[in-house]
């Protein structure tokens, strides 16, 4: 099946290819986009599965021929991430660099291998002998508990009584040494009990060991398999670039961070994309990649929003393929010098009010940041020390201090809770519940960072209040009191379903973007380090 798709449109393409981290669609894109989205309702099995949330792609090429005016013919190629339908090659859409699910490949054969090892392992886990050997154990582990603190208990009450009478003047002697008796005998018992019921434990212990250790080494060699799986998988991604030379994804990985790539690394849809374009003569034009369907439930995920390619994977992959491409700069980076006003100052701090767009502390991107502002006030010797930080599209009221002493104390306020903090936010639809809180535990996403994820057996405690101060139209602005200081919590609990399910506005990364993210830390009541409550504000910028 055609895997170049015509694009019969008068846009002109951009004068270079996306930059894919940090992007506005170029209407080329949306054009394909929108191709896609008809394919995609026309096919109601694929949609089925779509419809349960998965990320698609786009690339707009030239095919290198001349279309009916002459000019450069343009076309555009779709993909997906991971499978679709269960596989990963669906005729309309390009394939996957390489084919790991052949019935009767290598992958698959050896996954079968490793999946036979899994089914022994758990065959001899819940085997009736491993089971009971385990209960005896156990059991065992048990009763010599159970003894132990009885005899504790026994030797705690003799010891009380013993002080008592110890306490009496004029006791006999024959009394003080039988007092004594008393206690060795109840230690050595003690001693003796304990190493009875050892005896009994380790006779357990050791008819279990040779299950346990077969156990282990089976672990052991699943392990080995599928680590070694991993590498020969990857290493048969040979993934070109736009010079024409190829790099399999460990040696990009190894090149670009010295570590393994991260599972499914190079099954994202801009690889797959770039892959089939190099590998078909096409020159890129641009790239965008788009949600479709419903939202996992720990992430935050919009129908038919655009989003970046993710870092984890694809970052190290992507810096490989795009050279030899002119690509956009990083809209994140530049070197404007921006206002900082600086809201109060003393001998021992500063808090500023940060506009959005400036870095809190310097970062991974070239970019101007508060710390570098105020390090210019300071001597050659000293520099700002970070209290608290704010995303660099947040705007408000940010603490610095200028010394370790009272980074010390004013971090201790943070951590104990002591400091008062008032955010305003313009969220968008309106909350159902005009007041409440919002508790959803958090942890980062090891393959997708910055965006943070809801975990709730493993993340970290979340807590929010709320309520909205101001209605206009689908817009509601609300104030945001955090409890807790996680990374990115005010905008994931305002985004996620489970929360406010209002995303905040100009969110590119848990809602839509805008002109900038409409997040303001108006207020925080501090005490300074000479005892003063502080109550700073600084007006809201929206």
């Amino acid at each position: 099946m055609k895997k170049i798709h015509p694009l019969e449109t008068a846009l002109l393409p951009p004068p270079r290819f996306t930059y894919p981290f940090c992007y506005e669609p170029h209407p080329l894109c949306e054009a394909a986009v929108a191709e896609v989205c008809r394919y995609i309702e026309s096919h109601p099995g694929i949609k089925r599965d779509a419809d349960r949330g998965k990320m698609f792609g786009v690339l707009v090429v030239e095919t290198g021929r001349k279309d009916k005016r002459g000019m450069p013919e343009i076309g555009f190629l779709a993909t997906f991430s991971g499978l679709l339908k269960g596989g990963n090659n669906r005729g309309w859409f390009v394939p996957p660099v390489y084919d790991a699910q052949q019935a009767d490949g290598v992958f698959k054969t050896r996954e079968k291998e490793i999946s036979a090892v899994n089914r022994l392992i758990d065959s001899i886990e819940h085997n009736t002998e491993t089971l009971r050997l385990r209960r005896e154990f156990a059991e065992r582990r048990e009763e010599e508990r159970r003894a132990v603190e009885r005899h504790k208990a026994v030797m705690e009450r003799s010891k009380r009584l013993r002080d008592m009478i110890r306490m009496q003047h004029n006791i006999e002697p024959e009394v003080r040494s039988q007092l004594i008796r008393e206690s060795q005998f109840q230690k050595a018992e003690l001693k003796r009990i304990q190493k009875a019921h050892a005896a009994i434990v380790a006779r357990a212990e050791d008819a279990l060991r040779g299950i346990e250790e077969r156990l282990a080494a089976l672990r052991r060699q699943r392990r080995e398999m599928s680590d070694s799986l991993q590498r020969w998988l990857f290493s048969q991604y040979e993934m070109l670039n736009a010079r024409g030379e190829v790099k399999n994804i460990v040696d990009i990985f190894s090149d670009f961070r010295g570590a393994l790539p991260p599972a499914a690394a190079g099954d994202c849809c801009a690889p797959k994309l770039l892959q089939y374009a190099y590998g078909n003569g096409l020159h890129p034009l641009c790239m965008a990649e788009f949600w479709w369907g419903e939202s996992p439930q720990s992430e935050i995920r919009h129908h038919l929003a655009y989003y970046p390619s993710c870092r984890s994977r694809c970052l190290p992959i992507l810096s490989w393929m795009m050279q030899g491409l002119e690509v956009d700069p990083n809209p994140q980076e530049n070197d404007v010098s921006r206002e900082l006003p600086i809201v109060y100052e003393d001998n021992n701090m500063w808090v500023v009010d940060k506009p959005s767009g400036m870095l809190s502390v310097p970062g991974k991107i070239r970019r101007e940041s508060v710390f570098d502002i105020l390090k210019a006030k300071c001597s050659d010797d000293t520099e700002p020390l970070v209290v608290h930080r704010l995303d660099m599209e947040t705007s408000g009221l940010l603490i610095f201090a200028k010394n370790a002493e009272t980074q010390k104390c004013l971090q201790r306020q943070f951590e104990q809770r002591l400091v008062e903090k008032r955010y305003v936010a313009l969220v968008s639809p309106v909350p159902k519940e005009h007041t409440g809180t919002v508790s959803l535990p958090m942890r980062p996403n090891p393959l997708d960072r910055p965006r943070q994820i809801i975990d709730r057996k493993n993340g970290r405690e979340a807590v929010t209040h709320y309520n909205i101060i101001g209605i206009d139209g689908d817009k509601a602005r609300i104030a945001l009191y955090p409890v807790t200081g996680r990374t990115h919590q005010l905008r994931v609990h305002c985004a996620h379903r489970d929360g406010l399910a209002a995303p905040i506005v100009g969110d590119a990364l848990y809602g839509l973007p805008g002109s900038r993210l409409m997040l303001h830390c108006e207020r925080i009541t501090i005490n300074s380090t000479d005892g003063k409550r502080l109550k700073l504000v600084s007006r809201v910028p929206f």
